[in-house]
């Protein structure tokens, strides 16, 4: 797929706005838990999106502009995410699984992740 670079920034926008999804806890407690607008987003939309996109990000990262740092991180983050909903006996309930020790740790990347990425709402 031939990507110009303003399609290129854009993919990288929204993938990462979306990592902020998860590491905002108002954020996860308004939309996964509550259902409150406007946003429509729950778990299972953010895991596929996340998963498709990560996968094609990270395959060709150079192209659209990450460092290497940047990409070690989010092949950490990616791993954790991948790790996290592989979990046997996690609940499927956010209003659960948000409080866990292995969510907590997908939140501390995913501070980190949007620092190496300057990220700012």
């Amino acid at each position: 797929m031939n990507l110009n670079n303003m399609a290129r920034k854009q993919i990288i926008k929204t993938f990462i706005t979306t990592i902020s999804n998860v590491a905002s806890e108002e954020y996860r407690d308004r939309v996964w838990i509550e259902g409150k607008g406007p946003e429509c987003d729950d778990y299972d939309e953010f895991i596929n999106y996340f998963l498709d996109e990560s996968e094609a990000i990270l395959k060709r990262y150079k192209e659209f502009g990450i460092t290497e740092d940047q990409y070690n991180l989010l092949k950490k983050f990616e791993k954790e995410i991948r790790d996290f909903h592989d979990l046997p006996n996690k609940s499927y309930f956010p209003v659960v699984f948000l409080k866990s020790f292995e969510w907590k740790k997908i939140m501390e990347i995913a501070k980190e992740v949007l620092k190496t990425f300057h990220y700012k709402n």
